[in-house]
Formats: structure tokens, C-alpha cells, sequence
């Protein structure tokens, strides 16, 4: 069953979840692991250059935390470490893909200049 929002609460849920997404990092994150793409913290690395490794784990911690990303630690040595996206987290990326779409229709609205 669909929530009923006003403009009031629905402008504050759409602010909650633009938060959730905040940070120069984590749409470029999400984009590597959409596609239930499975990535260790080094491939991460090295597909996000100009990414320090601390604000890469601080990002992900976010991301984990909001229950976006899922972490898993194998018991090895050296350690290895995996990110997924959970369910909640892939059920995005149509929603990106559609904000995409919106941007590109921004082009063909635009009035073009008089000659």
C-alpha cells in the first residue's frame, strides 16, 4: 500500500533520501557495484581515481549504515573484503536512471539561440 504524502511531507522525504545519497563519492560507488557487481575495496580503489582510502571507507561505512551497501569480511590474511548492493540499495537505480533520463530531456527543452 502507497504511502499519501502532502507537498510538505513528501518535499521531506525526498530531502531524507537526497541526504542518504550526499558526498562526492557515493554515486560513483553505486554505479561500480549496480548490476549486482561485487567489488573489493581495493577494485574500488583503482576504478575511482582521486579517491583516498580513507574517505573511500568512510563513505562505504555510510552507505553500509544506511543500509544501502552490504559489507562482508573474509577471515583471511591479508583481509579481504567485499561490497554489494543490498536489495533496498540496486531497487535504486532506476531512480538514478530516470533522473538521467530527466537530465538529458533539459538539452532538447532548452530555447535555441536566435541566428
Amino acid at each position: 500500500m502507497s504511502k499519501a504524502y502532502t507537498p510538505a511531507t513528501a518535499a521531506s522525504g525526498v530531502e531524507e533520501v537526497l541526504h542518504l545519497l550526499e558526498g562526492r563519492w557515493k554515486l560513483i560507488i553505486l554505479f561500480h557495484l549496480f548490476g549486482g557487481q561485487v567489488q573489493r575495496f581495493s577494485d574500488l580503489e583503482k576504478l575511482i581515481p582521486g579517491i583516498s582510502q580513507k574517505m573511500l571507507a568512510q563513505q562505504l561505512r555510510q552507505l553500509e549504515a544506511d543500509g544501502i551497501v552490504s559489507r562482508k569480511l573474509y577471515p583471511q590474511v591479508p583481509p579481504k573484503v567485499e561490497y554489494r548492493l543490498t536489495d533496498w540499495g540496486q531497487a535504486l537505480c532506476p531512480a538514478l536512471d530516470a533522473l538521467l533520463k530527466w537530465a538529458e530531456k533539459r538539452e532538447s527543452l532548452q530555447p535555441q539561440p536566435q541566428a
